[in-house]
């Protein structure tokens, strides 16, 4: 007698195969994700190292720190490397030769700052302000607008240009979110 399942074995393992296939295909596109996901881990955690470097630099300044809000160099701090050139160098006080004061310091310290924002983030934002109300409760995240009030503590914001799962950047075409705000010590004027 002969058997009628000629090619049965040929389809149990195609199908096999398409099986394996997805898998694997499935395999990549947890990797592709979990590469995604530490990437953004990453810049977290950099912005957060960033912003406590800043607060030290700011807290060691006392001296700028107790000036008013106008005349603050770190409460002058709004950068944003996507649409703003390159900080402007200004006098670096490392040489035995170098004048520089408190403010002449502070300069330089937030040049050097900037600058390491600008490498460790893509397309970096930071604004320093005095914000009394930095996460916006009715769009459940924080927001770059700073609410002036002389009370509130100075908050640094830092946020970068975050990527979909797809690829694809968040908020295309617009100003992300801050990622991290950070109140320093109120200094209360």
């Amino acid at each position: 007698m002969m058997n009628r399942s000629h090619g049965f074995s040929l389809i149990e393992v195609l199908i096999a195969v398409f099986v394996v296939a997805m898998g694997i295909v499935g395999a990549a596109g947890l990797q592709l994700a979990s590469i995604r996901t530490s990437q953004q881990s990453g810049y977290q955690s950099a912005a957060v190292a960033l912003a406590n470097e800043l607060a030290d630099k700011m807290r060691a300044n006392d001296a700028q720190m107790r000036l008013s809000d106008s005349q603050n160099p770190f409460l002058k701090i709004n950068y944003n490397k996507a649409t703003d050139p390159a900080p402007t160098k200004p006098t670096l006080c490392y040489t035995a030769t170098a004048s520089c004061d408190a403010t002449a310091l502070a300069n330089a310290e937030i040049y050097e700052w900037l600058m390491r924002m600008r490498e460790a983030l893509p397309e970096g934002r930071v604004v320093v302000c005095r914000d009394s109300a930095p996460f916006d409760s009715t769009k459940k995240m924080l927001t770059w607008t700073c609410t002036a009030d002389t009370k509130a503590g100075i908050t640094i914001k830092i946020g970068w240009k975050s990527k979909n799962p797809d690829g694809s950047f968040v908020l295309s075409g617009t100003s992300a979110p801050p990622g991290v705000a950070i109140t320093v010590e109120s200094y209360v004027q």
